[in-house]
């Protein structure tokens, strides 16, 4: 399928691995050219070198912390009139509600909704100018279904997600679509990571901790990143103007909802 998109420019965000890195990945092979970012200027640069050489796009690497005003000046310097945004941050850990300080809360709030929101109001109107703009919010699952732990991370996440919901209906007349990208359990970097920890801990196989984390998804397995990649994509197709406002569950049928 051609989605139309060949010769387009994108930022994708936290890019250098996991869900970011299959997004950037995807858009590269329908012909996007991209400028990439994380903060680890080292795993930035392999992931753009890694691009490059499987699609021959154009990868640009942007080491920066967009949580700060000047890391997403440095951004949008390489990249100033993307047709393409996707949002994307790493999450913060799990933890208790009374252990969190206002702290916590303030660098939750300005890492996973502060921050892509001034991305967008960077670039939204020069999107509409032309006439074509995708942005694409990665936020979680939990989102949709809470979880007790994970309230710093879905807190922030909820927020972006009801602040761009009234903008995407706005901008839309413009051919320019804003959705989220909602994912459930998959098998990044930080997931294996994880279970491996967990194994050396435990004593229990990464198999056994597998099929127990699974045990609740219909599909019966944890998702692919590559899934999740080809899912971005098409929602920065030419033909997914008519999209908007929507937030797509990625989590292999756990959240279980008619209407979703």
């Amino acid at each position: 399928m051609d989605l139309g998109i060949t010769g387009k420019k994108a930022i994708v965000c936290a890019a250098s691995k996991g869900l970011g890195k299959a997004c950037a990945m995807s858009l590269a092979k329908n012909g996007v050219d991209l400028v990439i970012n994380a903060r680890t200027a080292g795993e930035l640069e392999a992931t753009a070198a890694e691009i490059r050489a499987a699609t021959g796009r154009t990868v640009t690497a942007v080491a920066a912390d967009i949580g700060t005003a000047a890391g997403r000046e440095k951004l949008l310097a390489a990249c100033p009139s993307p047709d393409i945004l996707i949002n994307n941050a790493g999450g913060p850990p799990r933890g208790h509600f009374h252990d969190w300080t206002e702290e916590h809360w303030q660098q939750a709030v300005n890492l996973n909704m502060i921050a892509p929101l001034m991305l967008i109001k960077a670039v939204v109107d020069g999107m509409c100018a032309r006439k074509f703009g995708r942005i694409v919010n990665i936020t979680s699952g939990t989102v949709k279904m809470p979880l007790p732990d994970h309230a710093l991370s879905q807190g922030p996440r909820a927020g972006l997600t009801a602040a761009c919901a009234g903008l995407a209906r706005k901008v839309a007349q413009h051919n320019v679509t804003i959705n989220g990208l909602l994912p459930g359990q998959h098998l990044t970097e930080r997931m294996h990571s994880g279970l491996v920890d967990i194994s050396r801990k435990t004593g229990r196989s990464r198999e056994e901790l597998i099929a127990e984390r699974v045990a609740d998804i219909p599909a019966g397995r944890v998702g692919d990143p590559f899934e999740f990649g080809e899912a971005c994509a098409f929602l920065c197709a030419a033909s997914s103007g008519y999209i908007v406002g929507q937030n797509l569950l990625l989590d292999g049928g756990r959240f279980n909802s008619t209407l979703g």
